[in-house]
């Protein structure tokens, strides 16, 4: 599902919402998720799962195309854990 998809399901399961509203309520949730990352907080949704940092230490890699060694820099990335109710419902055999 696509973030615009994700806007106009919302949008459909909400009739009272304009499409507009609806765009404006994903965005502000991806903003405030994607801002407190940026800060360095967890953002934890409950029965959804967790979203948090991880750093990366920085590494030799090597160009795919060269095969030339490069360093690359330490870094962080978004990792997002999964929650019970979400595996659970993934694995449920309905």
């Amino acid at each position: 599902m696509t973030k615009s998809e994700l806007i106009a399901r919302i949008a459909q399961l909400n009739p009272h919402l304009y499409q507009s509203d609806a765009e404006k309520i994903v965005s502000t949730i991806f903003n405030e998720i994607s801002a407190s990352l940026a800060k360095g907080n967890r953002v934890e949704l409950r029965g959804f799962g967790v979203f948090s940092i991880r750093t990366r230490k920085a590494r030799a890699g090597r160009n795919p195309r060269t095969g030339e060694k490069v360093s690359v820099a330490a870094k962080n990335v978004p990792f997002f854990k999964a929650g019970k109710k979400l595996k659970d419902r993934l694995n449920s055999e309905d």
